[in-house]
């Protein structure tokens, strides 16, 4: 019996869930730590959405849930790649959980985690996302966190 693939990954970053949905849902906020995309729509549920890089749309999808400032949901589907183009959307859904309101000297901290799911057993896509996933929630963490983007394509 094959079981569907599942990412999950689970962050705590300094910052206020308000802060980090905007992260999430500014185009120009995008760019800079999710590899020069731009995610691009209006969040609300039925609304169409894609990822532009450059004037090149490589992901697609429809807002399933969006409840700012703590839950984001939508249809993935890769569109550039041939054979993962062929495979069903799959979903991913942000869930945004307030640890630390500020109030102490640490500052605000919110938990993010990230769920990607709904993979064929034999997907494309899935190997794809598991490598792209960490370096641009590594990426959204480092720019929120100093205001300054990760550059994880730099040559040593």
């Amino acid at each position: 019996m094959s079981t569907s693939p599942k990412f999950v990954y689970v962050t705590l970053i300094a910052t206020t869930p308000e802060k980090l949905w905007k992260a999430l849902t500014d185009a120009d906020f995008t760019i800079q730590y999710f590899f020069g995309t731009r995610l691009e729509s209006d969040w609300k549920v039925g609304s169409p959405f894609v990822f532009r890089c450059a004037d090149r749309i490589t992901d697609e999808g429809t807002i399933l849930r969006s409840e700012p400032p703590r839950l984001l949901s939508y249809t993935f589907h890769h569109v550039v790649d041939e054979e993962m183009r062929k495979e069903s959307p799959s979903r991913v859904t942000f869930e945004i959980e307030s640890l630390a309101d500020g109030s102490d000297l640490s500052g605000p901290v919110v938990r993010l985690t990230v769920t990607h799911e709904d993979f064929p057993p034999e997907s494309k896509v899935f190997p794809a996302i598991s490598k792209g996933w960490p370096s641009i929630l590594s990426g959204l963490k480092t720019l929120l966190e100093t205001g300054k983007p990760l550059d994880v394509q730099k040559k040593r």
